[in-house]
């Protein structure tokens, strides 16, 4: 292979990084440029592929420092075995491109990923590299996201989170028997050990002292991200998973990945992508578990084959299955009653609570408020609406179906 230039590494490299899905910066403290003197700052909601409060959209350069890996993970396009075109970044160049790209509008920060190179410390101490120089060279001021190696040393996660605004791990598969089957060279104990660090790391750093301020080590947290469908994990597994990753290391998001296919794949890989619905009702799921005061065990209870449905959202699902706490009072029920609600999102409760303080609220009121009112109506009762029988009718996840698609198509 010739040498290649810049614009040929960027176009392999940031598609190469496109499979990693754990880039958004919820819950970064705010770095400005203001009072640094230098360039660049992050907002408080989402880079890259997200979209803030006011509906801006926010991107960052989303590229890995090389596609060249010393492992060989059966699902991943960039395994050493593959026959993908590689490419390799120097430090200098990703400074450069993260400063040109910003000064030129393009990003609003980084977010840097690798192939393993030669040995875990060598390749995150290059990433480290880039984010120092950044900060510190540069004085670059945005947002850095770095994917961190599990298997490197604890002063380098250490330095990571100082330059960093966020660091992810990704546990890569639902269960220990899956990575052990499909990337036999990965520890799935080394990486909980690694998150496990990070997490004191982040707590330790956070606590202001008598003698020192607070200071700032990775103030977005950690995440990780989880690939759907490689093996043959059911969502029940997957959440129960994701719940002990939670409660663990304290991430602020697990992210979904669904398993594409790729070329020249062992035989133990499935042959086809799972839908990407499914990812969607996970995130869903997810959602549940963390803002609406569901347990990880409830969400698919009943459901004996341990999968969430494809069909309708798992809050929905799980109301259906129990109708007999419905219909709830939406002028008298508690927050958490009212977040069981399908339909009811945890803004539309919060603005629910702040108007019943001053009138009662009628089925018009909620259909101002919220996105589907036929998705509501038949699990509370309102000032002037009761729904009567028709909870329990046999058909009534039909019914709200079929009103949800014709609500959409009036879109």
């Amino acid at each position: 292979m010739g040498r290649l230039c810049t614009r040929d590494k960027l176009a392999i490299l940031s598609d190469a990084a496109k499979y990693d899905a754990s880039c958004a910066s919820s819950g970064t403290a705010n770095r400005n440029s203001r009072s640094s003197g230098g360039i660049g700052s992050t907002e408080g909601m989402g880079i890259c592929h997200s979209y803030a409060p006011d509906g801006r959209c926010i991107s960052l350069l989303k590229i890995l420092l090389t596609n060249f890996c010393i492992y060989d993970c059966s699902y991943c396009i960039n395994r050493s075995s593959s026959n993908v075109r590689r490419a390799r970044f120097t430090v200098d160049e990703v400074v450069k491109l993260t400063v040109t790209f910003y000064k030129r509008n393009y990003v609003e920060g980084l977010f840097l990923s690798s192939g393993v190179i030669r040995s875990p410390d060598e390749t995150m101490g290059e990433l480290v590299e880039v984010a120092r120089r950044l900060r510190e060279e540069e004085n670059f001021a945005g947002y850095i996201h770095l994917k961190t190696i599990p298997e490197c040393s604890h002063g380098l996660l250490d330095a990571a989170g100082r330059y960093a605004d966020r660091l992810s791990i990704n546990i890569e598969l639902p269960t220990d028997e899956g990575l052990k089957k499909l990337a036999p060279e990965k520890r799935p104990e080394t990486i909980r050990l690694s998150m496990a660090a990070l997490r004191s790391k982040i707590e330790e750093k956070s606590e202001p002292t008598k003698t020192r301020k607070r200071q700032r080590f990775a103030a977005g947290g950690q995440s990780t991200q989880m690939i759907i469908g490689a093996d043959a994990t059911p969502d029940a597994g997957i959440l129960q998973a994701s719940a002990r990753l939670y409660g663990s290391y304290r991430l602020r998001r697990v992210y979904y990945s669904a398993f594409s296919p790729i070329p020249d794949a062992s035989s133990s890989l499935p042959l086809k992508k799972p839908p990407l619905m499914r990812e969607h009702r996970l995130y869903q799921a997810d959602w549940l578990m963390r803002f609406y005061g569901f347990a990880q065990d409830e969400i698919l209870d009943g459901r004996p084959d341990g999968m969430l449905d494809l069909e309708i959202d798992p809050k929905l699902a799980w109301a259906l299955r129990h109708r007999a706490i419905f219909p709830v009072d939406v002028n008298r029920a508690d927050r958490e009653a009212l977040l069981r609600v399908p339909g009811l999102g945890a803004k539309v409760v919060t603005r629910i609570l702040e108007t019943r303080r001053y009138r009662r609220l009628r089925l018009e009121d909620l259909g101002r408020l919220c996105h589907s009112v036929a998705k509501v109506r038949p699990f509370i009762v309102a000032e002037g609406w009761s729904p009567g029988g028709l909870t329990d009718q046999p058909a009534l996840r039909e019914k709200i179906v079929s009103s949800s698609c014709e609500q959409l198509s009036l879109f």
